[in-house]
C-alpha cells in the first residue's frame, strides 16, 4: 500500500458535478461542547489558506465550533478550487429539481444553510479512519447518516466515493485526524428509478418494468415523517446519557438483472418480460402461501393499469427484487475479514434472512464460507439438510449444492449508489418460486434483531462500532436510544419503555449486537412472514443479574387481546447452570453434552450456537474431537459460545413453544410482557430462530450445533 504523504498544493483539481439535496437537519446541540488549548481540527483548517471556503462553510453552520472541541472525528477538508467547482455545478446544473439547487446565489456565499448544514456533516465521520484503515475496500459512516466508499485505486491513492483522492493524509491534532481531499465528496441525489433510468445502457428492460409497475414512484422516500423523542428511564447501575436520532431515514435495495442477464434467459424486450412473469407468476397461488390462504389471484394483464395492481405478475417480478432498506454490496450479510465483524466461526457462514416488498414474503441472502475465497454473495442459494448434520460437532457431509443462487455482482462500478438507496446486479433471474418457500425457506431460519426491524440497518445502526454516531462529548460509547414510535414492526403497549440499540463491540452476541429493552415493557413486534407449517420458536439471550422476568405471547395481529401465552413466564436472572436450565461444560462430558443437549431442551432451553465467539478479547475456539481415542480437546485461547461457561458470559436459546404458522389473515406478532415491574431491569433480543418441525424433529440426522 502506497503512504499517502504528498504535497497537495500543486494537485488541485475539479470538483464532483454531482448535486447535494437538501434536508431538514437540526442544529448541533452545543450545550455540552467547550473549547480548550491545543491544535484542533479547526484550527488546522483555519491556519490554512487553501482550505477558507471549506472553513466559511463549518462557520455558517456552527460546525467550526464544534470542531474546536472536545471529541474524536476525522475530518475530510476539500481545498477552495473543490469548493468553488462544486458551487459552479449545484448553480449552473440544468437538471436541478428546483432553480439552481435553491442556492440564492453563484459561489460558496449562495449556499443555503441547509446545503452549508449536508456538506459539513457529509465530510465528519466519528470513526477513527487514518489511511491504513482505509486500505482496503469499505464504507466511511458520516454525522450525516449516509455513508460512502473508500478504495485504493492501483497506484495506491486512497479514494472516496470513486472519484475523491486524499491528497495530504494523517494530521493528527487533539480531537481527531484531518485529510486533505481534491473534491467535494459527491452525494447521490437521484432516488432509485431515476438511476435505473440513467443506465438503461445496462438496465433498459428492467429499468422499464420498474416504471410501468410504479414501482419507481413508490420508492421516492427518503425520510420517516414526523419526529422520534427519547425520554430515558433509569437503569440499574447505568447512568450514561444515551445519544438518539429524532428523525429517521427511508431507503432500499434493488436487486436487478442487466439486458445482458435477460438476454441469456431469452428475454429481449419488455414484452418478453412480461410474458416471463406470467409464465413465472401464473400459478403461483400453488406454491405462495399468503395468495393460497387470503382467496387472492394472478392478474396477468397486460395494461398499465394491471401492472400497477399488486398480484399482477409483472408487478409481482419487481416487488421481490426490493428490500426496504438500503445495503451496500459489503452489508447485505455480515461478512466476516472485517475485524468489525470478529465474532464468526471460522467455518460458520454468514447468512441472513430478509422480508421483500412482494408481500410476506423473504429472501435468503448467504456468504458461503467455501465459495471464493468467502467473499461471494448468493441469494435464495440451497443445499440439502443445510441445518442439519450427520457428524456430532461439524456442519456434516450430508449436503448436497441443489441450488446454486443468485450471485451478487460485487465487482468495483456494478453496484449503482441512488440517493435512498442502491442497487446490485446479479447473474440470473430472481423470482419467488415453488422452491424458495419449499426448498430455501425451509431450515432452521436465524434473524439477528437488525432484520427483524429494518429501520436499524436503514439508519446504519448495525454497521456501527462502539463510539460510533455522536457528536457529543456526554454520551455511552456502547449504546443507542431509539426514538418512541420510530420501529414500525414493534407496538408498544405503554410507553414506559426504552428502545437502546447496543452497538458492536466485545459482546456475546451472534452478530456483536443487540436490541434491548429497559423499563416496565409491554410491546409486540411482526415475526418474520415464513412459510405456512408448525414452527419451534427460540430466543436467545444471556442470563444477567439485571435481566426481567418475563412471559411472551403470540397472536394474529398486534391486538392485545388476540395474543394467546406462549410457554410459561421465565425469569432470565436464573443462572444457566441452575437446574431449571441444565447448562454443563460440555466439552468436559464423554459424549460432548449430547445427552445434556436433549435434557436442557425437554426443560425448554438450549446451549447458545456453535458458530460464534463469546469472548472477543480471547478470540474464536472450539474443542475438537480425537477420532482415534474418542476424546476431546478443550482449546487454551478462550471458547465459542456454545461451550464458554461462567455466570452471565453463556449466552441461551429459550424454546417458547411450538405454534401452527399460517398467513390467512396477515402476519403474527409475538408479545414481550414483563411480570414483575422493576423499572430498572431489562432484557434484550439477540435473534430469533423459527424451525419447522420436521428439522427439530428429523429422524435421520441431527440439527447441527452452528
Amino acid at each position: 500500500m502506497k503512504t499517502v504523504k504528498i504535497t497537495w498544493r500543486s494537485l488541485l483539481l475539479g470538483a464532483s458535478a454531482a448535486l447535494m439535496m437538501t434536508a431538514c437537519n437540526p442544529e448541533p446541540d452545543e450545550s455540552d461542547l467547550y473549547t480548550f488549548t491545543g491544535e484542533t481540527i479547526e484550527s488546522f483548517i483555519a491556519q490554512d489558506s487553501l482550505l477558507t471556503d471549506f472553513n466559511y462553510i463549518l462557520g455558517r453552520v456552527g460546525y467550526d465550533r464544534m470542531m474546536a472541541s472536545y471529541g474524536a472525528y476525522t475530518m475530510f477538508a476539500p481545498v477552495n478550487d473543490a469548493v468553488k467547482a462544486y458551487c459552479d455545478s449545484l448553480y449552473n446544473d440544468p437538471e436541478a429539481l428546483i432553480p439552481h439547487n435553491g442556492m440564492t446565489g453563484p459561489g460558496v456565499e449562495g449556499l443555503t444553510d441547509s446545503l452549508c448544514l449536508n456538506i459539513a456533516r457529509y465530510h465528519i465521520s466519528t470513526q477513527y479512519m487514518n489511511v491504513v484503515s482505509m486500505t482496503g475496500t469499505g464504507n466511511v459512516s458520516t454525522m450525516l447518516g449516509f455513508n460512502f466508499t473508500h478504495s485504493v485505486d492501483s497506484v495506491g491513492n486512497i479514494v472516496l466515493a470513486d472519484v475523491v483522492k486524499i491528497i495530504d493524509s494523517d494530521h493528527e491534532v487533539t480531537n481527531g485526524l484531518v485529510h486533505i481531499i481534491d473534491r467535494v465528496i459527491p452525494r447521490y441525489t437521484r432516488f432509485i428509478g431515476d438511476i435505473l433510468k440513467r443506465n438503461t445502457d445496462r438496465y433498459s428492460i428492467f429499468a422499464e418494468a420498474f416504471e410501468r409497475t410504479g414501482w419507481a414512484d413508490s420508492v421516492l422516500k427518503y425520510q420517516m415523517e414526523g419526529t422520534y423523542k427519547f425520554e430515558q428511564l433509569p437503569r440499574q447501575s447505568y447512568s450514561a446519557v444515551l445519544s438518539y436520532d429524532e428523525v429517521y431515514k427511508v431507503g432500499f435495495t434493488l436487486f436487478a438483472e442487466t439486458d445482458e442477464v435477460m438476454r441469456a434467459n431469452g428475454i429481449n424486450s419488455f414484452d418478453d418480460l412480461v410474458e416471463y412473469a406470467n409464465n413465472v407468476y401464473g400459478n403461483a397461488t400453488e406454491w405462495y402461501d399468503y395468495m393460497a390462504d387470503n382467496g387472492l389471484t394472478v392478474n396477468t394483464g397486460t395494461t398499465d393499469e394491471d401492472f400497477r395492481q399488486p398480484f399482477n405478475a409483472l408487478n409481482m417480478f419487481v416487488a421481490y427484487h426490493l428490500l426496504p432498506m438500503p445495503m451496500d454490496n459489503n452489508q447485505l450479510v455480515f461478512e466476516k475479514g472485517s475485524s468489525t465483524y470478529w465474532n464468526y466461526a471460522p467455518d460458520a457462514d454468514p447468512q441472513d434472512y430478509y422480508e421483500t416488498l412482494l408481500p410476506h414474503t423473504l429472501m435468503k441472502v448467504w456468504n458461503p464460507v467455501d465459495d471464493g475465497n468467502g467473499r461471494n454473495v448468493y441469494i435464495n442459494r440451497y443445499r440439502t439438510f443445510h441445518t442439519l448434520t450427520n457428524e456430532v460437532g461439524t456442519q456434516g457431509t450430508n449436503h448436497t449444492l441443489v441450488k446454486r443462487g443468485l450471485k451478487v455482482d460485487k465487482t468495483r462500478g456494478a453496484t449503482l449508489q441512488a440517493f435512498n438507496g442502491y442497487i446490485h446486479s446479479i447473474d440470473g433471474m430472481m423470482v419467488y418460486d415453488r422452491d424458495v418457500p419449499r426448498m430455501v425457506l425451509h431450515e432452521r431460519m436465524r434473524f439477528n434483531c437488525t432484520s427483524l426491524f429494518p429501520e436499524l440497518i436503514t439508519n446504519g445502526y448495525r454497521y456501527w462500532t462502539s463510539g460510533d454516531g455522536h457528536i457529543s462529548s456526554n454520551y455511552d460509547n456502547s449504546r443507542r436510544g431509539i426514538g418512541y414510535g420510530a420501529i414500525k414492526n414493534i407496538v408498544q403497549y405503554n410507553k414506559s419503555i426504552n428502545f437502546v440499540y447496543a452497538l458492536h463491540g466485545a459482546m456475546r452476541c451472534f452478530q456483536s449486537d443487540q436490541l434491548q429493552y429497559w423499563g416496565n415493557f409491554d410491546f409486540a413486534f411482526k415475526l418474520p412472514p415464513v412459510p405456512k407449517g408448525t414452527y419451534e420458536i427460540r430466543i436467545c439471550y444471556p442470563p444477567v443479574t439485571y435481566g426481567a422476568f418475563m412471559q411472551y405471547y403470540i397472536g394474529k395481529s398486534s391486538d392485545i387481546t388476540s395474543m394467546q401465552a406462549l410457554g410459561i413466564p421465565y425469569d432470565i436472572q436464573i443462572d444457566a447452570t441452575d437446574p431449571r436450565i441444565g447448562w454443563t461444560p460440555a466439552y468436559e462430558e464423554d459424549d460432548y453434552g449430547i445427552a445434556t443437549d436433549a435434557a436442557m431442551h425437554n426443560r425448554g432451553f438450549m446451549r447458545a450456537p456453535y458458530s460464534f465467539c463469546g469472548h472477543a478479547e480471547a478470540g474464536w475456539a472450539k474443542a475438537t474431537y480425537n477420532e482415534a481415542d474418542g476424546t476431546w480437546t478443550t482449546p487454551k485461547n478462550g471458547l465459542n459460545c456454545r461451550e464458554e461457561g461462567g455466570y452471565g458470559t453463556m449466552i441461551i436459546r429459550a424454546v417458547l413453544g411450538r405454534v401452527e404458522l399460517n398467513q390467512k389473515g396477515g402476519d403474527h406478532w409475538m408479545r414481550v410482557k414483563k411480570v414483575v415491574e422493576d423499572n430498572t431491569l431489562l432484557s434484550g433480543i439477540d435473534f430469533i430462530e423459527l424451525v419447522p418441525i420436521d428439522v427439530v424433529d428429523n429422524q435421520q440426522y441431527t440439527e447441527d450445533w452452528y
